[in-house]
This record gives structure tokens, C-alpha cells and sequence, in this order.
């Protein structure tokens, strides 16, 4: 297997303000996010980080992205450190985030050109990689709607299409499947079992069981920044589900009864 992501040792933690603390019901000033995460994904795999709210799935996911910076460790992606070869990892990686704000009065059709631009994508292949893209998921009965105007699953597909508009080898998304119709979550999920045919490598979030079942090839379980365990879906529920074996492992890593 060709290694294309290598996370090691992956450590981030926020300052919290009074507020913050009194939300989360603690006197401490700092929360460890990430906890000396490791692990790798390999192409042609779809890898998933499974874990609760407040886990540390979506912190990891913009650090691999050079969204922040961690505070110890690294990560690898083709080779390129994602502290010190930001522009590099970049370029060869999509990052799709319900955080991501395009804005309101451009439309899917411009939205895409300057994507493309901005990844240096000459206007030939952009031009290809836009019909077949917006055929695809249907984007293209909308292409000179203004943004702010189309459906919260449109602008989920509009989203997606934009993240890969450079066709990069690895992609990262971030909770999916978030607040759409069961409809446009199925035409996003095929879509990635299509880009995992293609021998693409897709990291993605998640705390949906089915989600995981669906489409993973490994799963890394996530809780309180701490990875508790990674493994194929089969070696790591054996005779259960995963839903059952998710929470017999929250139960022993925090205490808590569920």
C-alpha cells in the first residue's frame, strides 16, 4: 500500500475563555483538543475519524488542512510537512467543511472559475471538469443562480464541487452528509465511493455509525482527542456492530455510563 498521509504525534490545545468554562463546567483555562494523534491512510482508502461532538475530529481535519497550526507533532501528506509546506499540501489536497462560507451573490458558475484560477487550473480542463461535475450533481440547471438563493443541499453539492476543483489525491471532508435530505446524502456518498474507485484517499468525520459502515475502509475512534482505537471495520467490531463497540469503548476510556 502507497502511504499518502502520515499523522505523528499530533498535539493542540485552546485557551478558554470564563464563558467557555462555565459552558463546559470546568475551572481549567486550557483544553486539550488533539492528544498525540498518529496514524496514516494510504491511497485508494477511504479512512474514517468516528467520535462524538467535542471530540477533536474537526480540529485535526484543519490541522491537516494548514487551517491551524498544531502545537507539537506533524503530518505528512505525499511527503509534504504541513508546518512548513503549507502552499505544497495545498495544492495536492480538498478540504470540504459545513464552516465553509462562499458567498451569497456569486453563482456556482463563477464560484467554480475562480476556484480554478486560484489552483492554477488552465481553462481547458476546468471547463471539462466543470460540465462533468456540474452534470454530475445536477449543479448545472443552477449555474448562474446566485448562492445565496439555492437549497441547503445545493449549496452542500455547489460546496463539494468547489473543494475538488483541481482534482487533488487527497481529500478531506468533514462531516458530509451534515443536514442533508437523505437524497443529496446519498448522491455525496456514491460520489465518494467513485472517487475511492479512482484511487483517490478520502479522510473523512463523522460520528454517523451507518455513515462509517457504508463506506469505510478503517476507522480510527476518537474521544477527547485521543485516538482509542484504529482498524479495519471488521478486526475492530469482530462479532458486534459499531455502534456497540463505540460505546463500550467510550465507556472504558471516560467512565462514563452511557
Amino acid at each position: 500500500m502507497t502511504e499518502i498521509l502520515k499523522v505523528e504525534n499530533l498535539k493542540k490545545s485552546f485557551n478558554l475563555s470564563r464563558k467557555q468554562q462555565k459552558l463546559e463546567k470546568t475551572y481549567q483555562k486550557v483544553k486539550v483538543a488533539v492528544n498525540d494523534l498518529t496514524f496514516s491512510a494510504y491511497k485508494g482508502e477511504i479512512f474514517g475519524l468516528l467520535g462524538p461532538n467535542g471530540a477533536g475530529k474537526t480540529t485535526t481535519l484543519r490541522m491537516l488542512a494548514t487551517l491551524i497550526k498544531p502545537d507539537g507533532g506533524n503530518a505528512f501528506i505525499d511527503g509534504k510537512s504541513i508546518i512548513n509546506e503549507e502552499n505544497e499540501v495545498r495544492r495536492k489536497i480538498g478540504f470540504l467543511t459545513s464552516e465553509l462560507k462562499l458567498e451569497d451573490f456569486f453563482t456556482p458558475n463563477y464560484l467554480f472559475g475562480f476556484f480554478s484560477e486560484l489552483y492554477g487550473v488552465d481553462k481547458t480542463t476546468a471547463a471539462q471538469r466543470r460540465q462533468v461535475l456540474f452534470s454530475k450533481f445536477g449543479i448545472d440547471k443552477f449555474a448562474e443562480v446566485k448562492f445565496g438563493n439555492l437549497s441547503t443541499g445545493m449549496k452542500q453539492k455547489v460546496s463539494l464541487v468547489i473543494s475538488i476543483v483541481h482534482d487533488p489525491e487527497l481529500i478531506i471532508f468533514d462531516e458530509p452528509t451534515n443536514g442533508l435530505d437523505v437524497l443529496t446524502a446519498k448522491v455525496v456518498t456514491d460520489f465518494l465511493e467513485e472517487l475511492r474507485a479512482e484511487g483517490k484517499t478520502i479522510i473523512l468525520s463523522t460520528h454517523i455509525f451507518s455513515l462509517v459502515e457504508k463506506l469505510c475502509d478503517r476507522v480510527g475512534i476518537i474521544i477527547n482527542g485521543q485516538l482509542i482505537a484504529l482498524d479495519t471495520l471488521e478486526n475492530l467490531t469482530k462479532e458486534k456492530n459499531l455502534e456497540d463497540t463505540f460505546f463500550e469503548l467510550y465507556e472504558k476510556t471516560t467512565g462514563d455510563r452511557i
